[in-house]
């Protein structure tokens, strides 16, 4: 086990909203942009929004003073010290970001009285900095790769009270991959689908069903396949790790800004309740 466990935030449970309204009321529809798939982030780099955008520009806010220490932090995992593995899938830890990151971020802002981090944070498992912030997120851990050193720091991190949320991956074998590197991870533990009624969905937002998030330019890439929410629990019931299969939310929201009807249709309806649901149950539980 770490020395320290994970730092977490005060969460307040007051939200801003009677329902869910996005676009013109929050944040005016930006101009088509180009965003897309994995990028060079140099070594050393761990400020989000360091990084520019990829896609149609990100939202920026300060916090007020005295909220700098006190806020909800993005944080990225960076997956690259490993080699891929031979079995692994599409993408990489970089994969929609830096926009997913800051654009979700915003959206937390907004829809709920949180305070949020307007940087984000791209960190190792084995950063020291990593225990600082209880929410990780992996993008396309399909193709994750971790060195032996990664493998035990991220088991502290989640045993002492680090939640792990991923998505962008689909089909059996990248699942296969995630579950056998989890094996590793977790070795006492094991996925299971979360079923629509656990309060987690119905705790911001009343979600009903899981639903797909398809790439913007390839569409549904894995037509009439089940969506599965898998999670791993601690011994306590509290929920470590989830992972969003056969879905490419952070597509939702990295391209928010680049096609109305996506937006509609999948940002605003899927990827951006489902998060904020995600995030707030598991910073509060």
């Amino acid at each position: 086990m770490c020395a320290s466990p994970v730092r977490r935030c005060a969460w307040p449970v007051l939200l801003l909203l009677a329902g869910f309204v996005l676009g013109g009321s929050l944040l005016a529809q930006r101009q088509r942009g180009y965003g897309g798939g994995q990028i060079y982030v140099p070594p050393g780099t761990t400020v989000t929004r360091e990084l520019g955008s990829r896609s149609t520009g990100t939202p920026e806010w300060l916090n007020p003073v005295g909220f700098k220490g006190d806020v909800f932090t993005f944080v990225r995992l960076r997956y690259d010290a490993a080699p891929r593995p031979l079995d692994g899938g599409r993408g990489g830890w970089t994969t929609d970001c830096p926009d997913a990151d800051l654009n979700l971020s915003y959206r937390l802002k907004e829809m709920t009285s949180l305070q949020v981090d307007p940087d984000g944070r791209m960190l190792r498992a084995t950063d020291p900095e990593l225990q600082q912030y209880p929410f990780l997120f992996a993008s396309a851990p399909g193709a994750m790769g971790l060195t032996d050193a990664e493998i035990v720091a991220l088991r502290h991190y989640l045993l002492n009270g680090g939640f792990m949320l991923m998505s962008d991956f689909g089909g059996e074998q990248e699942w296969q991959h995630v579950e056998r590197l989890f094996r590793e991870i977790l070795p006492d533990s094991h996925f299971e689908e979360l079923p629509i009624e656990h309060p987690l969905y119905h705790c911001v937002f009343d979600i009903r069903e899981k639903a797909q998030v398809p790439n913007i330019h390839v569409g549904l890439k894995i037509p009439n396949t089940v969506i599965h929410h898998r999670v791993i629990f601690d011994a306590k019931g509290r929920i470590m790790v989830m992972g969003l299969h056969n879905s490419d939310d952070s597509d939702g929201w990295e391209r928010e800004g680049e096609d109305h009807d996506y937006f509609k249709n999948y940002s605003e309806k899927i990827a951006y309740p489902l998060a904020i649901n995600i995030i707030f149950y598991a910073m509060t539980h």
